[in-house]
């Protein structure tokens, strides 16, 4: 069913339908468009522009069609080009002409845009809430490892020992501040458009405030034509997934190398891992790569809506039907992503041994000597060239820092004395760290705790927001 084409003489040809026809994909938007409206129909009523007698039958129509709708007894048809259109065939279906009333003041331009951001809304608060639970299970995984050294890595080279705990709470950090930005974006795309129309507004006696509280949004528009054409909040979704994407990636990143022969620190759970079609010795971290590789179609969805939107005129243009795929597509990608990275981190082992003997290789104590000059108020270029001397006689020796004599200590700078030893130990040297944030095992304690208590806070928050929101779909 059409919404337009009275001052057309000829239908559309096959190609241009089979072009504009979008209810393939926003077909997704249904129960949104129910809801708006019906946000719609009260402000019609409120404003006498449609009689109350009316009002109730359309009323009762919109909520048949969301039953029908959810429990899929309603669909579209091959001759509904839209979500839009196919919604109005089921309520004229049920009630005639009346049921084009809805239409006065009222635009598809409009419509759709209120339908998205309550789309986006509703899906970013849920994948808020996985990556609320991720930070758990990151958080949970790391404490369990807070007392065992490792080697930490800059370059992929071993830099200085530190507590494995603090390494993977690493991660625990980013995802919080993903939820965050979405908590920042909700603020900013909690903005009602409906009653912008096409793109000036309405003569009819509209109360666009009215529609915003009833549909549970912030705020209202503040200029017609920004309301219609706005995919702001399209793009800045898409631009905080493809940043979880990257956070995932590097997740992946991580647990393939670890989980390599060269490494065989991390053994991943067979329920996490697949096997080779010709190879049946093969354990493949398929997850921890797939998380890696779907952050580049993140990516691309984020730069596909941010090349459509660059060079748009004026008000609404059909380009922004090319805002939905997109979106969808990336949120689904999360929601199959996060939980099976969720469940590998939390079913992967470290080899706790493996760790500790690799801590103090590759003279990863090194600057444990030059801190050790500075505290003698050596001035810490000289230290540093100092450290750096220690390594070279231990490269030319083949012997690590700790095997060098009081005499070679000596020789190398006078204030190196025979307490150097004191220091160049790995669990020495991590405890040490106990500048706020640091590795040292009592400071990632806290770090842990107060991370859980942050991201406590924000599933409360995140979860106070879909209740509300729950309740306004279901008013």
């Amino acid at each position: 069913m059409a919404l337009w084409g009275a001052r057309f003489t000829e239908q559309p040809a096959d190609a241009v339908f089979a072009l504009s026809r979008s209810v393939g994909f926003d077909w997704r938007l249904a129960p949104y468009d129910l809801r708006s409206s019906l946000a719609h129909l009260a402000v019609l009523e409120k404003s006498s522009l449609i009689s109350k007698e009316d009002s109730v039958k359309i009323r009762e129509a919109l909520k048949e069609l969301i039953d029908e709708v959810a429990s899929q007894k309603f669909l579209p048809i091959e001759e509904d080009e839209d979500v839009h259109s196919a919604l109005e065939r089921g309520l004229t279906s049920k009630l005639g002409l009346l049921g084009g009333a809805l239409r006065a003041g009222r635009s598809r331009n409009d419509q759709v845009t209120t339908d998205l951001r309550l789309f986006a809304i509703d899906h970013m608060l849920s994948l808020a809430t996985l990556l609320t639970e991720l930070t758990e299970i990151i958080l949970k995984k790391a404490s369990q490892y807070v007392d065992d050294p490792a080697p930490g890595f800059t370059h992929i080279q071993h830099a200085q020992p530190i507590s494995f705990g603090h390494e993977i709470a690493k991660h625990a950090h980013a995802f919080t501040r993903d939820v965050t930005r979405i908590n920042d974006w909700y603020q900013r795309a909690s903005v009602s458009p409906l009653g912008a129309g096409a793109l000036s507004g309405s003569s009819l006696p509209l109360d666009p405030e009215f529609t915003a509280t009833n549909l549970g949004f912030v705020k209202t528009f503040e200029n017609s034509i920004d309301a219609v054409s706005d995919r702001d909040y399209v793009a800045e979704a898409l631009f905080i997934i493809s940043l979880i994407g990257i956070h995932l990636s590097r997740i992946g990143e991580e647990w393939t190398l670890l989980g390599s022969t060269e490494f065989s620190w991390a053994k991943i759970a067979d329920q996490y891992s697949t096997g080779s079609s010709i190879m049946p010795q093969k354990k493949n971290p398929d997850m921890a790569e797939l998380a890696r590789g779907k952050s580049a179609r993140l990516i691309g969805n984020l730069m596909s809506v941010l090349a459509m939107l660059k060079g748009l005129p004026f008000a609404y243009n059909r380009d922004l039907q090319e805002d939905k795929e997109p979106l969808f597509d990336s949120l689904d990608t999360l929601f199959l992503v996060i939980p099976a990275v969720s469940g590998m981190i939390a079913t992967t082992e470290f080899d706790r041994e493996k760790m500790k003997l690799s801590a103090p290789t590759g003279f990863s104590l090194a600057t444990e000597i030059a801190d050790y000059l500075v505290r003698k108020n050596v001035p810490f270029s000289q230290a540093h060239e100092a450290a750096g001397a220690c390594v070279a006689m231990c490269e030319k020796l083949d012997i690590e820092l700790h095997q060098l004599s009081d005499e070679q200590f000596s020789s190398i700078h006078l204030s190196l004395d025979s307490s150097i030893r004191e220091v160049l130990t790995v669990q020495g040297a991590i405890a040490s760290r106990t500048t706020a944030g640091g590795t040292a095992p009592t400071e990632v304690k806290k770090q842990i705790a107060a991370a859980l208590k942050k991201t406590l806070l924000q599933r409360t928050e995140i979860a106070n927001k879909s209740k509300a929101f729950s309740e306004m779909m279901r008013s």
